[in-house]
């Protein structure tokens, strides 16, 4: 009698398929390793964060709720310093004195430097003179402030001398109440107005040609294109512009501190000015600290509202 194979008793048997082994999970090892890889190099920034940021920032908090002074022990008066603030006409006036330079500065810096990246996209292709521009935001802020304030000195600054010869009266660009804010919101626009200009060119090289193609066939003039194409595709980078610039220009002291130190009568002391010399000329940390509370709040909410009205976070190029 002949013995039958197992493969013949059972003819299915030799397509049965052999059993899958059991998969390694290689992508759970390899993301395990990549954010192990990731903390490494991190690891060292998060240091100095946590040092020189976070831990103060949680302290000066805290002391916004005390009354504390350098050489004393701070002594916990909760909400007072806030409800201070309601009759400080000082530090209302240095909020107005701030928001008018804001206004200034980012205005005036805005309208330069999209004029200046589209010169740069459409006309001046030189790597030369793209890094000329940068070379004032490569300045320190004091040497700029220091050498306008040198320039523009009402009696033997260059700017003057030029306007004397001229046969008009001279002007005290720092020490009027009328120029004060208008001349430290110029210099800052100087000096900041190339890097603005190079964050807008980055984002004009973004915009594929093929688009501006299409737009000359249809007929479109250089204004209608720039208000229908150019201006809508460069929203999420003039939003991220606006919130740097907004920012930085409520943070403004090195250029007030070493032209005018908040005069002539307060016309310059901006919100920055005054928190210093609250904390270093009157030792009123706490009050101080309470005001620092209040500008990181206004600023994120400033920053919150730019970035959800102005749909900073979405693209027409999507």
């Amino acid at each position: 009698m002949t013995t039958l194979t197992k493969q013949q008793q059972d003819p299915a048997a030799g397509h049965r398929s052999p059993k899958p082994a059991k998969p390694v999970r290689k992508s759970l090892i390899h993301r395990l390793g990549d954010l192990k890889v990731a903390l490494f190099f991190i690891f060292p920034a998060m240091i100095g964060f946590v040092l020189f940021y976070l831990v103060p920032t949680i302290r000066g908090v805290y002391l916004s709720f005390t009354e504390y002074s350098i050489l004393g022990e701070p002594t916990w008066i909760g909400m007072k310093n806030y409800t201070a603030m309601l009759g400080d006409e000082l530090f209302w006036n240095a909020m107005a004195v701030t928001v008018q330079y804001v206004g200034l500065n980012i205005g005036f810096q805005t309208v330069i430097a999209l004029g200046l990246a589209l010169l740069m996209h459409r006309v001046a292709k030189s790597t030369f003179i793209r890094g000329a521009l940068l070379l004032p935001f490569l300045v320190a802020n004091v040497i700029v402030a220091l050498l306008w304030f040198w320039m523009l000195d009402y009696q033997m600054g260059i700017v003057n001398e030029i306007i004397n010869w001229m046969g008009l009266p001279r002007i005290a660009f720092f020490g009027s109440e009328q120029w004060a804010i208008p001349t430290i919101a110029a210099v800052n626009v100087w000096r900041h107005m190339g890097y603005t200009a190079l964050l807008i060119f980055a984002g004009l090289q973004s915009i594929p040609n093929h688009v501006y193609e299409v737009a000359s066939l249809d007929g479109s003039s250089a204004t209608r294109t720039f208000w229908s194409i150019t201006m809508p595709l460069l929203r999420p980078v003039m939003v991220l512009v606006l919130v740097v610039t907004v920012i930085g220009s409520f943070q403004v002291f090195d250029t007030v501190a070493v032209t005018t130190a908040g005069g002539p009568i307060n016309a310059s002391r901006v919100i920055q000015m005054y928190i210093y010399q609250k904390a270093f000329g009157e030792s009123d940390f706490g009050y101080a600290s309470a005001l620092s509370v209040i500008l990181f709040l206004i600023l994120a909410l400033v920053a919150f509202v730019q970035m959800k009205f102005l749909k900073g976070n979405e693209s027409d190029l999507d």
